[in-house]
């Protein structure tokens, strides 16, 4: 059940050439947790979503589907 959020951050990281495994490590977490995040399976940390808004270069209200 992807979520707005996860369909957001998979575009975005596809959009980027990023993949799964490059995010992650980035980011300090695991592919796995990635791949939950982008199906709606867990919701990150606020710590985590700042860390993928910084790492985008976007803002938190893009990432949670709030602003185009």
């Amino acid at each position: 059940m992807e979520t707005g959020f996860g369909k957001r951050l998979k575009e975005l990281r596809e959009e980027k050439g990023v993949s799964q495994p490059a995010l992650a490590a980035a980011l300090g977490v695991s592919k796995a947790i990635v791949s939950f995040w982008e199906n709606g399976r867990r919701e990150p940390t606020l710590s985590n979503l700042i860390a993928i808004a910084d790492y985008f270069g976007e803002s938190l209200d893009y990432l949670a589907g709030r602003k185009e």
